[in-house]
């Protein structure tokens, strides 16, 4: 299995953008260490511009984002009402997850970003219920040029001393993660019914899905 480092020696920026690009549309790849590794790679010996380094991780994560976003939105929404209810999930609690994606979806996308799990889903999700395309775009821009140049900058500058410590904080940070989605889980169950009259009045009439111009229509 090719390592990090070699796609970066082999291919440069371009792995960069590609791994990070296909992660965030959802796949099992180390984004953030291939990005770790060329930054490293910038720093060490000058084979490559960190500067183009950083746009290619950034560029990579917004379009591979935007990519999950229209996975989710064209065929996460179908799947979830036609598969739904095998898992508790019926058109009362769709609604909230879209109501709750209205409310907190940037933040998700945003934060989302600098935790492994949510890196890889976060746009998928947010397109599966319905996060509107601007919002998600501006949230989506915003998490992965930060994404890009905190980890970029602080691999150039700090060298392989960044591998102990994004390790750590990687760490903290999924696990975080996972905390505040059991908390929200729990939330949910136990505030359920005042969500659900929420999303009604925020979301009155037939459950929204997608239509191919990108807008919401009642589901048929």
């Amino acid at each position: 299995m090719i390592g990090p480092t070699t796609l970066v020696m082999k291919y440069g920026s371009f792995a960069v953008a590609g791994v990070v690009c296909l992660e965030s549309m959802g796949l099992p790849l180390p984004g953030e260490a291939i990005l770790i590794a060329a930054a490293i790679y910038a720093g060490k010996t000058g084979g490559l511009n960190i500067v183009e380094v950083i746009a290619a991780a950034a560029a990579g994560a917004i379009v591979g984002d935007n990519i999950g976003y229209w996975i989710g939105r064209e065929i996460g929404f179908r799947l979830l009402v036609r598969y739904g209810s095998y898992v508790g999930l019926n058109e009362e609690r769709i609604k909230v997850g879209q109501y709750l994606f209205q409310r907190h979806g940037g933040k998700i996308v945003f934060f989302g970003r600098f935790v492994a799990f949510l890196r890889a889903f976060a746009a998928v999700l947010a397109g599966a219920n319905l996060m509107p395309w601007r919002r998600f775009l501006i949230m989506n821009a915003l998490g992965g040029i930060a994404w890009a140049s905190l980890f970029g900058f602080g691999a150039f500058f700090l060298g392989e001393e960044i591998r102990r410590l994004a390790g750590p904080v990687g760490v903290l940070l999924l696990a975080a993660g996972l905390s505040i989605a059991v908390a929200g889980v729990f939330f949910v169950r136990r505030h359920e019914t005042e969500l659900v009259e929420r999303a009604e009045a925020a979301l009155p009439g037939p459950l929204l899905q997608a239509t191919s111009r990108g807008g919401r229509k009642a589901r048929t």
